[in-house]
């Protein structure tokens, strides 16, 4: 019996259609979950209402999968869609230090975060991520994605991991040019640089937060072209995933399905001048999950 699955997404004769990724065969959810007696999980995101129950049903249907419910199609984003999508900013000590914060102390910092807009940024592989109007300075960020499958609020930083299902590879997109706003009071302006339709993509497909021993060491490596950019491992955040979910909790609920990107290393485009051009293809992958690939589209 396969022990090994993660969920993905697939396009199937025009529908989303949610399915379970068992050695690189999609089998559809809804009847493999049936078949052993558990409903109400057409979709991926249903599952995460009931994670540990959800869970328990697909380790079970690990042993009964019926060949006759593979499916192929192009892969979209396995969660479609995220309640929320929360994003922790300057999080790695190299990303802060290219930035140009040199040699700066965790002590000296605090947790920033800000959102996207899950039903219009979430995008999967492919020919997908649009270039948003107007930007000159289209940058990149891989991140790893920590999906929500237990109700949080003030939670401890010990308790933090237990709330979450499982994690995805992500790409933080961001117009730099608009994302600064030097004339205004505030300086800044997130939503206008971090908030542009497609510019979350999410994939391959979302595995189980037990599959990794330890989440807070995986190596994560983008390429733009076929060039590495980024190669860094989750060991040089500032503040843990487990941090950022016990700080996050107190100023909103993270719900289930919602997700949390945890920063990004080294190597982004704007501290070189380096940005995207409509064509470029990138390429993120994170070890224990996967790698996503997308194609920058023009603005649209």
């Amino acid at each position: 019996m396969p022990s090994s699955w993660s969920l993905a997404t697939i396009r199937v004769d025009g529908r989303a259609v949610g399915c379970l990724d068992v050695n690189g065969a999609l089998y559809r959810l809804q009847p493999s979950l049936a078949r052993v007696g558990y409903g109400g999980a057409a979709t991926v995101a249903d599952l995460f209402a009931r994670w540990d129950e959800s869970a328990a049903a697909i380790a079970e249907s690990l042993g009964k999968l019926d060949a006759a419910d593979i499916v192929t199609g192009p892969r979209l984003a396995p969660l479609l869609y995220p309640g929320k999508i929360l994003c922790a900013g300057a999080n790695y000590f190299d990303h802060l230090a290219e930035m140009g914060m040199p040699g700066a102390k965790k002590a000296d910092q605090r947790p920033f975060f800000f959102m996207k807009p899950p039903r219009n940024a979430v995008v999967g592989e492919g020919d997908t991520v649009r270039m948003p109007i107007g930007t000159k300075a289209f940058d990149w960020e891989i991140e790893l994605a920590a999906i929500i499958g237990k109700r949080a609020r003030d939670v401890s930083v010990e308790e933090a991991l237990s709330h979450v299902a499982g994690y995805s590879v992500a790409i933080d997109f961001s117009a730099r040019d608009h994302n600064r706003a030097p004339e205004t009071f505030y300086k800044l302006d997130w939503v206008a640089g971090k908030a542009n339709d497609t510019c979350c993509p999410m994939g391959p497909c979302i595995v189980p937060a037990d599959r990794h021993a330890d989440w807070q060491d995986v190596g994560l490596r983008l390429a733009v072209n076929g060039v590495v950019k980024q190669d860094g491992r989750s060991t040089d955040m500032i503040f843990s995933i487990a941090e950022q979910i016990s700080i996050a909790s107190r100023i909103m609920t993270l719900d289930p399905g919602d997700v949390l990107l945890t920063g990004t290393p080294a190597g982004v485009g704007v501290p070189k001048g380096t940005f995207l051009a409509v064509g470029d293809s990138v390429d993120a992958e994170i070890e224990g999950i996967g790698k996503l690939s997308v194609r920058i589209q023009p603005p649209g």
